[in-house]
């Protein structure tokens, strides 16, 4: 149910319970009024997620990318000592 949808049958709920009489009307109201706001935060919940998920991913990109760097350096460095050694050998 997308939040559109949810907002429309919301307001239809409410234009109904306005048709009812006085004494059931502000219960329903205020469960309706409830309804909203959990839906609101909900929703305020399920987009601070998405934006720590997006985060996370983001992180988790630049890691692997400083993993594989440090990976190119450290066989850079081996194959630099080697080098060294054999060369040291042959001397």
């Amino acid at each position: 149910m997308d939040d559109q949808f949810f907002q429309s049958k919301l307001d239809e709920l409410m234009q109904q319970i306005q048709q009812l009489p006085g004494e059931k009307r502000g219960e329903l109201e205020s469960l309706a009024q409830q309804t909203k706001d959990r839906h609101d935060r909900m929703r305020d919940a399920v987009k601070e997620l998405q934006e720590s998920l997006d985060y996370l991913r983001l992180s988790v990109k630049y890691l692997v990318f400083d993993l594989e760097a440090t990976r190119r350096e450290n066989k850079y460095l081996r194959d630099m000592l080697n080098r060294q050694q054999t060369d040291d050998r042959d001397a």
